[in-house]
């Protein structure tokens, strides 16, 4: 079968967008009219635009569906918290000031206006919360509810945090806790109870934007990026880029004591703490010689060190370590006897 004939659904999300990627290939750091390219598609959580003086402009784009994306327990409200927050997250990961919100919305002709003004409010909530605002959009009919949301962020270019920059020896933090979206998610399917806290991970996911504002003007962090695809596939991504390798302590891992007593076993306890996504904390590495300057930042947590690219990434744990294997565009773990 040739790519032609390849369906959508046989070759999964990121490897799609790597193919677009390489269709696209916005050419970095060339000049387009007023300003120039410095991070183009893919390769990060946002472009990066040269605006000619000290910053740049970060942008991201996120598309949101009904059935796909909000569980049915989940508010207008909620639906519009998460909208905004998916997009600010991306902001907050290079370490950059969110500027703006863009707000595109299809709806079905019959949905009622209640409905809508509590979507517009969620959307207006988290802006807010990330100190900026919504300064546009679109409305039109669709066959399903469908929100689409652009953010726009600023930092200087010296502060600018990407997905490659870290180094062998550079400490791996997390802010926050994982797992507790899948965990949530999970409850919901099974029909089982969890608290508001744990559901309020899934439904209203905070983006860490001001925690990561200071984490780029500490000057201490070598790179960054959200963890809304999961702990296991953002290890992967920051490999990827920086060329480094990972040694994950198992036993560090940040796991609410609920989420642990909510895992059947070991195995599916790190089945959420590394492979659900939806949290959208940040995981980062950092100079050890400027660990201070980060310590008292935000709520981190040190879950391990980069090693060399060679060595990959591994889970240090009594039971099993975890190399990467990479397939078809995204990263599989193996779990294999010590």
């Amino acid at each position: 079968m040739t790519m032609k004939e390849t369906k959508v659904s046989s070759v999964g999300e990121r490897a799609l967008i790597s193919r677009l990627s390489e269709i696209f290939n916005a050419p970095e750091g060339k000049e387009r009219g007023q300003e120039g390219i410095l991070v183009g598609a893919g390769s990060d959580d946002c472009a990066v635009l040269d605006l000619k003086g000290e910053d740049c402009l970060v942008v991201t784009t996120d598309m949101l569906h009904r059935t796909t994306d909000f569980p049915p327990e989940m508010t207008p409200w909620q639906m519009g918290w998460m909208s905004a927050a998916v997009n600010l997250s991306d902001i907050a990961a290079m370490g950059a000031e969110p500027t703006g919100l863009l707000v595109a919305i299809g709806m079905l002709a019959d949905t009622e206006i209640a409905f809508v003004e509590e979507l517009a409010k969620g959307i207006q909530a988290c802006a807010e919360f990330c100190e900026t605002s919504v300064i546009g959009g679109d409305l039109d009919t669709h066959a399903e509810l469908t929100i689409t949301g652009t953010a726009l962020g600023r930092v200087k270019k010296s502060r600018l945090l990407l997905r490659k920059g870290a180094k062998p020896g550079d400490l791996v933090c997390v802010t926050g806790y994982t797992g507790s979206a899948g965990v949530a998610l999970e409850a919901i399917q099974s029909k089982k109870s969890v608290s508001e806290t744990v559901l309020k991970a899934l439904f209203e996911p905070v983006p860490r934007t001001r925690e990561a504002r200071k984490l780029a003007e500490s000057g201490a962090v070598t790179s960054m990026m959200d963890t809304s695809d999961g702990l296991a596939m953002s290890l992967y991504d920051l490999a990827r880029q920086s060329k480094v390798g990972f040694r994950i302590r198992k036993e560090a891992l940040p796991i609410l004591q609920e989420v642990r007593e909510f895992a059947s076993d070991p195995g599916e306890l790190l089945e959420f703490a590394l492979y659900t996504g939806g949290d959208f904390e940040l995981i980062f590495t950092v100079d050890p010689g400027r660990l201070k300057k980060v310590q008292n930042i935000c709520n981190l947590t040190i879950i391990g060190e980069c090693t060399k690219y060679d060595t990959g990434i591994v889970l240090e744990s009594p039971e099993c370590r975890l190399t990467n294997i990479e397939q078809r565009g995204y990263l599989q773990l193996k779990a294999e006897n010590s």
